[in-house]
């Protein structure tokens, strides 16, 4: 990346509640619906799936992983897991490889395993401590046991769809998280029309109760307690607050430049992340980061710099955000960006070629990485991850690298490999 980069004190100017008067007037434009786009031979026929039986594509036997679980040793190294949205699988990547352009039509040696998991998957979230990884697929949530690389389960939806499709506006499953007991996945599953936030019983693999959310939830979190879950919807301009234990349901309006727009504003909610406190941070158009306290539903607003649009964003351990922007879209003026914003509040933009959904954080050598997702939803996706370093960016300098991962990567976690299990067979160690 050879732009400049445009750095910034740290940002103060609060939007409040007159944000939404000060664009009233702005022309808003995209991020509308559309039909389901379909991978090339990809979409199938199935009947609705009432609760725990997945479509037919992906009812066989769970699959075997491509490499063998000792062709790469367990290791306290950080890996991560991405999600291959135009395919079935997922990829467990080492992001130590550094392997040039992701235009490469070379196959990536940072790729060391694909998993099959179910059509289109969207988000994908790690239990570390029972060793699975649980994915959101257009047919159901797969469990995938992370010490064999191997599908265990396919939950079905209560509210599965009719068909097998892929794309943005798919039906099926979106956003995702796993309760801190690993007992509980929570998933969202848009119809089209509706949609719901599913919780899922792992140890029974049944889908147990469901609530309506806002429509198309790209992002699901778990407080840090367990006892509330939000759902980011997108296209409801809302945060969904979920109780754990009696699962009714409120809507919270994060909607800084305002509604004006519905379906074809690009100025929604698209992910979040929590804060020390508890507290939802969504970045909205590189303009405003919306702060969303859960208990009391307040709404606060801090100035952003990219002037981008934005989606994905990542908090590492020491408060430091990192932001993927998209381009011009909306009220948005700026080309593609990553916005790394310190726990002071100082930002640093670095300008990019690249567009960009998800981002993750992942640690190597105790220094911490931006990794985010070359899968954006619209137009300028690409096949590969960028990986930033952290602290350099802080002090103005863009040292990041790429990796080739196929099938459209959008969402990326951190996952640290569980020891392989040994042989039972008599005679082996």
């Amino acid at each position: 990346m050879t732009s400049p980069v445009r750095r910034h004190a740290p940002f103060r100017r609060a939007l409040g509640t007159g944000a939404a008067a000060l664009v009233a007037g702005l022309l808003l434009a995209g991020c509308g619906p559309a039909a389901p786009a379909a991978a090339p031979g990809a979409t199938t026929a199935g009947a609705p799936s009432p609760k725990a039986t997945p479509p037919a594509p992906s009812a066989t036997p769970a699959p075997t992983p491509s490499a063998s679980p000792e062709d790469t040793a367990a290791t306290d190294e950080q890996l991560l897991l991405v999600t291959q949205a135009d395919r079935d699988t997922i990829a467990l990547v080492d992001p130590r490889e550094r392997t040039g352009s992701a235009d490469s039509p070379t196959d990536s040696p940072a790729v060391l395993d694909e998993i099959t998991v179910g059509a289109a998957p969207w988000d994908v979230a790690v239990h570390a401590e029972t060793g699975r990884a649980f994915v959101s697929t257009a047919e159901g949530v797969a469990v995938v046991d992370l010490a064999t690389r191997e599908r265990t389960d396919l939950v079905g939806y209560e509210h599965g769809p009719a068909r097998v499709a892929y794309g943005e506006y798919r039906p099926g499953g979106l956003g995702l998280a796993v309760s801190p007991d690993g007992a509980t996945v929570y998933v969202a599953v848009s119809t089209g029309e509706e949609a719901f936030l599913e919780q899922i019983d792992v140890a029974d693999g049944d889908v147990v109760r469901s609530v309506p959310v806002g429509r198309r939830p790209f992002d699901v979190l778990v407080g840090d307690d367990g006892r509330e879950v939000y759902t980011i919807d997108h296209d409801g301009f809302t945060v969904t607050v979920v109780d754990a234990g009696t699962f009714d349901a409120h809507a919270i309006e994060v909607a800084p430049f305002g509604t004006e727009g519905g379906l074809a504003s690009f100025e929604k909610p698209h992910y979040a992340v929590l804060d020390a406190d508890g507290n939802l941070l969504l970045p909205y158009q590189g303009r405003a980061l919306a702060r969303v306290d859960p208990a009391t539903g307040e709404v606060t607003t801090t100035g952003l710099d990219a002037d981008t649009h934005q989606h994905g964003v990542a908090r590492a351990d020491d408060g430091t955000l990192v932001v993927a922007g998209n381009g011009p879209f909306g009220n948005a003026d700026s080309g593609a960006s990553i916005e790394v914003v310190s726990p002071a509040g100082d930002s640093t933009v670095l300008p990019t070629d690249r567009r960009h959904e998800t981002v993750a954080v992942w640690q190597h050598d105790g220094a911490a990485f931006g990794v985010l997702a070359g899968g954006y939803t619209q137009d300028g996706a690409w096949d590969g991850l960028t990986v930033l370093p952290l602290a350099a960016a802080l002090d103005g300098t863009d040292e990041s690298y790429e990796i080739r991962v196929p099938g459209r990567p959008q969402a990326v976690v951190p996952v640290t490999l569980p020891e392989p299990e040994t042989s039972s067979v008599e005679g082996n160690p």
